[in-house]
């Protein structure tokens, strides 16, 4: 938390401005969580923009208004809080973000940065040693036939090789879950999920702001071109610090939950893996395609900074929208048969890692670590099953697995 001020308290059930139709929706309770797929229906069907009458918010699910407004970023602002809290009213409650809540010119500089820090050129240096790794894991788990996918796969795999190649001391490294857990639980109401979560990660934010020191990198981690760039003054050394930190929030979340949803998902679409078998040129494609079909990075808020329209409706500076990247991905508006997971479906576009100047800054390393964790199942494993019931891991803003009991066989 930003100076121990608490979560800001946010407004209650306010009724639906005229002509826009409500809805009894609660997008942050544990049912919605379990099953989110009938609201997402039910929000989409309704109409362009609806009412969520227990925040007091608008919303949109369907595909092409969710990328309307992601790219908007001059009408709905990410600068004044990518949360249901409105930093101009409650002030900035958060460590804060110049990246992810940031709009040019402060993004433009931002982001110039970390496009360096994590352009292709770093990704492909990577790419031997973390195949190198996911070999050594996969080995390690066919070995053992029965195992977690979530603890031993979906989370250990980032947490080995992303410190590792940001530059990090390799103690204490745990403490990026409950970091991330809280910061994305933060974007969502004050509940009793987001308290629990940030008594949790009270040690991890102290943790997290001494990594980011340019004294704590080691020198050929790719952390270090942050405060390059600083040197050159590209940013200051503060902004360095800021950014480290941005990529340490940015870089483990959304691949864990990737991860894990293309593990359950090609356990449960055995005609997938088979495809996968044979054709590994096809690892790519799938995590993609699970991004889209479990979409780690469910919601977002954007705040309106002028006035406008969403479907006809007037909409005023400093109303909260929040876009369910989730639902858009399983638009059938968009997709043909959304609700299937289809490795060979032509992915593009899909809003999984956002679209525009706020996209995912660390979906290249994602997408890395996904690709060479599927390359090496595909050539070492010859069957995956689920052997137990999976177990969800709640939070206000990701989905995602806490247990994914599986077995496998060896080629």
């Amino acid at each position: 938390m930003d100076g121990g001020k608490a979560f800001p308290e946010l407004g209650g059930a306010v009724a639906p401005p005229p002509g826009v139709p409500g809805l009894d929706i609660d997008p942050f309770s544990e049912a919605f969580f379990a099953d989110p797929y009938p609201d997402h229906a039910r929000l989409r069907d309704t109409a362009p923009f609806v009412w969520l009458i227990k925040y007091g918010i608008g919303a949109i699910a369907r595909y092409e208004d969710v990328r309307k407004v992601l790219l908007d970023w001059e009408t709905f602002s990410s600068a004044r809080g990518v949360g249901m809290a409105d930093f101009a009213k409650h002030g900035r409650f958060r460590l804060p973000s110049i990246i992810l809540e940031s709009d040019p010119p402060q993004h433009t500089r931002s982001r110039a940065v970390l496009n360096k820090t994590l352009s292709f050129l770093v990704m492909k240096s990577l790419r031997e040693t973390f195949a190198a790794e996911a070999d050594r894991m996969i080995d390690e788990l066919v070995e053992k036939r029965e195992f977690d996918g979530c603890a031993e796969l979906a989370e250990a795999f980032p947490l080995r090789v992303f410190p590792d190649a940001i530059g990090m001391n390799r103690e204490g490294r745990d403490n990026l879950l409950p970091y991330g857990d809280m910061v994305f639980n933060s974007f969502g109401p004050p509940n009793q999920r987001f308290l629990a979560s940030a008594t949790r990660a009270e040690a991890a934010f102290t943790w997290v702001e001494t990594q980011a020191q340019r004294e704590n990198l080691s020198p050929d981690g790719f952390g270090q071109i942050c405060y390059q760039a600083a040197d050159k003054g590209e940013v200051t050394h503060k902004e360095a610090a800021m950014l480290v930190r941005a990529i340490l929030t940015a870089g483990v979340d959304t691949t864990v939950n990737g991860i894990g949803a293309v593990l359950f998902a090609l356990a449960r679409f055995p005609g997938e893996w088979r495809k996968l078998r044979e054709n590994r040129s096809l690892a790519r494609p799938a995590f993609e395609e699970a991004i889209r079909f479990e979409s780690p990075v469910q919601t977002f808020f954007r705040t309106v900074t002028r006035p406008t329209t969403l479907d006809g409706h007037p909409l005023a500076e400093g109303d909260k929208i929040l876009m369910f990247l989730g639902a858009a991905n399983r638009d059938p508006l968009k997709w043909e048969n959304p609700d299937t997971f289809d490795i060979e479906r032509p992915v593009a576009g899909h809003v999984g890692f956002g679209v525009g100047i706020h996209a995912c800054v660390g979906q290249l390393l994602a997408r890395l670590e996904g690709e060479v964790v599927l390359d090496a199942m595909a050539r070492k494993i010859g069957t995956i099953e689920v052997t137990g019931e999976p177990e969800r891991r709640f939070n206000n803003t990701l989905r995602g697995l806490k247990k994914l009991p599986l077995r496998v066989t060896a080629v």
